[in-house]
């Protein structure tokens, strides 16, 4: 049994809660009549093929995972075992002469579903939802629903994400079970199953309505503003609605503005049917402009900064303990100023993104991963021919099902702008046939191939990761070049932690000061290299989840590591002008220009603009030793310790200074005698740190590094440019 670890300000309500959950659980399809079966059902664990007891001796809080705090079970379901899930419930008097449907948001992974001991349907599949028509299973008065749950988690090939049988860093606690709400709705014989937009900036919308038993019925779609009715259109059951929208608002970060819908299902001028949805007009798409591919939303470029966001609790693990709750990690990202955010190999509730619908936040969505990796060559250029071998065709059957099921679950909120079949080489395989059918199936969303994994010449994004970063990827015509991930700056805040010890991060911090600082230099080097082609960036991560502190939020969700509103002060110039730069005196990734160097210690004025250098060795920059990260190597250094020095000129200074460093590991900068820099530890790229403008003066100046190495790769190369906007 799993002790509790973490609670949230949430918990106590969810454990007090008749129904947790209560909200409608499908937001773009909303019906009046429903009753919600979340809440607590009998409970049992046996051995897969086993007798189901008569008697289920447990208790489970549905719709929380069998492993969390939250369900009241707490114990991890073995791949060889099965649960059993059971509970009674009456059908309300006025659904009678009407089908009724029993939906399960998602059951991890294969559930087999029973009503009064009469198989109504099974299914496989961990994230995406289902139904059944269990109309000809009832019986008057009380009915018992049974589910039987089967997941091998990782010693299977289906998509888990993060989850694993055994913990530890960037894996987490697995997650069996009914995960998200399970309930009942009526429906007449002909109805409406599903209702799918594609919208375009001139206000012309195509409505594509999926009915069950409507042959000889018409559609009509009412679409109001406001509460007030702005266009309709009316077409036969099977047929696309096509209307137009007068005077359009745009759906946007900004200005995040949806439409009502209200469909019915009509018979000789009667209705049949009729529920409520919503869509927001926007387009995304790649276009070539002067500083390269970018991303443009609406007909206009965005730069796009968000969070890798894992989507795991303490007390609930997949699921929050409660729609506020979720409420609340989007609230903060939007007051912090974030614009996206990445849904990491996990895929959420339909309330979720249709908060990110209301608040304006750009969904980038993961595919989760699963079964066995291919290598991982970051320099791939075509499809690896073995990576189809990685995976039986059932695996790959199952990765194409549960795509697809992903992407039509999903398809019509307008939040979702991209579709990530992979990350890294986790799982991948076919990323060219995926990338293929993902484009035709969808073509109204971007896609990036393989987020930081084994590139391929398809898609929309060059997707790479870089940690601590950031960095960009070399720019290709069509494709936007994209960070997919960077940051992870790690700081464990006691009493707020899942586990005592084994708490990490990318790069672990002493305090929030520091942390705040160091991710204001990120922030500033990630600005930059929007004027080298840069066209989004995601910052790792949102929260902690268990031993991994990268998180902006604490796992529980109590402290805020940097305040939103510092946060919101810093993003803000992420959205602004394009800086430019020009180099005063070149970094080698710009151009290798000539240093003074040496390896033996110098004298103690080595710095100052006066010393004597003429014995030293004359190499071009940067210094260092093939291999390392980053490095572009002008000169070889392999010993432990090197000193630099160049005289630059400079003239006609009107904007603001920059120095530009990669450095492997510990490093001194001094610019004309005064010192600038004093780091510790390495980066794996070229990053930009603030130079005040009156260190640098017209004419002759002297720039000094010295940089030290102990372990593993080692290089320096230092410039200092001049930007502009």
């Amino acid at each position: 049994m799993l002790a509790p670890q973490l609670t949230t300000r949430w918990t106590g309500d969810a454990l007090a809660a008749e129904a947790p959950w209560p909200e409608y659980p499908r937001p773009q399809l909303v019906r009046e009549e429903w009753l919600n079966l979340n809440g607590m059902w009998e409970f049992a664990v046996i051995q897969t093929g086993a007798p189901i007891p008569t008697a289920l001796t447990q208790k489970i809080r549905v719709p929380y995972p069998i492993a969390s705090h939250l369900s009241g079970v707490r114990r991890p379901l073995a791949p060889q075992e099965t649960a059993v899930y059971r509970r009674e419930f009456t059908i309300p008097r006025e659904w009678n002469g009407r089908r009724v449907l029993l939906h399960f948001g998602a059951v991890d992974w294969h559930a087999q579903v029973s009503v009064n001991d009469t198989l109504v349907g099974e299914h496989f599949g961990g994230y995406d939802p289902f139904s059944f028509d269990i109309t000809d299973a009832l019986k008057p008065g009380a009915n018992t629903i049974t589910v039987l749950v089967q997941d091998p988690t990782d010693t299977g090939y289906q998509p888990v994400g993060k989850q694993r049988l055994k913990p530890e860093a960037i894996w987490y606690t697995q997650v069996d079970g009914i995960w998200q709400t399970v309930w009942l709705e009526p429906v007449p014989d002909g109805h409406i199953v599903s209702a799918d937009y594609v919208t375009h900036l001139d206000g012309r919308v195509r409505i594509r309505v999926q009915t069950a038993n409507g042959d000889g019925m018409l559609v009509e779609a009412v679409v109001l503003s406001d509460g007030r009715e702005v266009a309709r259109a009316v077409a036969p059951s099977g047929s696309d609605l096509r209307l137009k929208v007068p005077n359009p608002r745009l759906w946007s970060p900004r200005t995040p503005s949806l439409y009502d819908v209200v469909l019915r299902l009509t018979r000789n001028g009667e209705r049949v049917d009729e529920a409520r949805g919503y869509f927001g007009i926007r387009t995304i798409e790649v276009r070539e402009d002067d500083f390269g591919a970018r991303m443009y939303l609406n007909g206009e470029p965005l730069f796009m900064y968000g969070v890798l966001d894992q989507g795991y609790w303490p007390d609930g693990l997949y699921t929050p303990p409660s729609d506020a709750a979720m409420r609340f990690d989007l609230d903060f990202l939007k007051r912090a100023g974030f614009n996206t955010v990445r849904k990491h190999v996990k895929v959420e509730p339909a309330r979720w993104y249709y908060h990110c619908d209301q608040l304006g936040l750009l969904v980038w969505q993961d595919m989760p991963n699963g079964d066995k990796s291919p290598p991982w060559n970051r320099d791939w250029r075509s499809e690896n021919p073995n990576a189809d071998t990685m995976r039986s065709a059932e695996s790959a059957r199952n990765y194409r099902r549960e795509l697809a099921a992903m992407v039509n679950h999903l398809r019509s909120f307008p939040c979702i702008v991209m579709w990530v079949p992979f990350n890294e080489a986790w799982g991948q395989f076919d990323t060219l046939g995926v990338v293929r059918w993902l484009k035709v199936h969808d073509p109204t969303r971007l896609v990036n191939p393989a987020s930081g994994g084994n590139f391929v010449n398809a898609g929309d994004v060059l997707d790479i990761h870089e940690y601590p970063g950031p960095a960009a990827p070399e720019p290709e015509p069509g494709r936007a070049a994209v960070l997919g991930e960077f940051g992870g700056l790690g700081l464990a805040v006691q009493s707020h932690l899942w586990a005592e010890d084994g708490n990490w991060g990318y790069r672990t911090l002493p305090d929030r000061d520091t942390l705040e600082a160091r991710y204001v230099e990120l922030l500033d080097s990630l600005n930059m290299l929007r004027g080298r082609g840069l066209s989004a960036a995601i910052y790792t991560q949102l929260t902690d989840v268990e031993t991994e502190v990268n998180g902006l939020l604490t796992y529980d969700r109590a402290v805020e590591k940097i305040p939103a509103d510092k946060l919101r002060e810093i993003h803000a110039r992420l959205y602004g002008p394009i800086v430019t730069t020009a180099a005063i005196t070149p970094t080698a990734d710009d151009e290798a220009v000539e240093w003074r160097y040496t390896e033996a210690a110098p004298g103690a004025e080595w710095h100052l603009p006066g010393f004597d250098d003429s014995t030293w060795k004359v190499g071009l920059g940067g210094f260092g030793r093939h291999g390392t990260p980053g490095a572009r190597i002008g000169t070889e250094w392999e010993s432990d310790r090197i000193w630099l020095r160049r005289t630059f000129h400079a003239n006609a200074l009107d904007g603001d200074l920059w120095l530009k460093i990669h450095h492997d590991e510990d490093v001194e900068v001094f610019v004309n005698g005064t010192r600038v820099v004093t780091r510790e530890g390495y980066t794996t790229d070229y990053i930009w740190l603030r130079l005040r403008p009156s260190l640098v003066k017209s004419g002759a100046n002297t720039i000094a590094v010295t940089c030290r190495q102990t372990v593993g790769g080692q290089y320096i190369d230092v410039g200092i440019y001049q930007a502009r906007r």
